[in-house]
């Protein structure tokens, strides 16, 4: 079984779509942490925009679906983090000319 890296995680993760923007978690900046362990399991700590987001625990699930889905991961562990806080600072270039920033 061949070991997924972090950048095919990343890639994966910009399947998931904030419902709310309208843009994926990974242009967002909402990915903070993401790392593959030897064992098949990948750890991912993210944030939203938002505090008490109502859409959180969609958000969660879909990103625990999609690393899931990758060759070679037995587990995706997907943490919801708040530090630091989330800044539109944290998009990436093409999400800030997209939503005007």
């Amino acid at each position: 079984m061949a070991k997924v890296t972090e950048e095919q995680v990343r890639e994966a993760l910009t399947d998931v779509i904030d419902p709310e923007i309208g843009l994926n978690v990974v242009d967002l900046g909402l990915v903070y942490r993401c790392e593959v362990k030897d064992d098949g399991v990948v750890e991912v700590d993210m944030t939203l925009t938002a505090l008490g987001c109502p859409l959180a625990d969609q958000i969660i699930s879909q990103a625990k679906q999609v690393i899931e889905r990758l060759e070679g991961v037995k587990e995706a562990r997907v943490q919801l983090v708040w530090n630091p806080p989330w800044r539109p600072d944290m998009m990436s270039e093409r999400a800030r000319l997209l939503l005007g920033f």
